[in-house]
């Protein structure tokens, strides 16, 4: 699985430091987070990026598969 944020955030006009500002996480989760480069995200978390972003947390992951 992987996060659509920055895809998300492309449909909707909207830059990666507008949504850090309105996350309010710290500049090294949030990097992590958006670049696919974290193990977990917390619910608080994800349902604030739903809110924020206004889609559900189906709109906001991908299955993709390694080769």
């Amino acid at each position: 699985m992987k996060l659509r944020v920055l895809d998300i955030l492309k449909e909707k006009g909207k830059t990666k430091y507008w949504l850090y500002i309105q996350l309010g996480l710290s500049y090294q989760n949030f990097n992590n987070m958006i670049n696919n480069k974290t193990q977990s995200i917390k619910f608080e978390n994800l349902k604030l990026l739903c809110e924020i972003l206004e889609c559900t947390p189906n709109d906001l992951f991908d299955e993709y598969y390694e080769k």
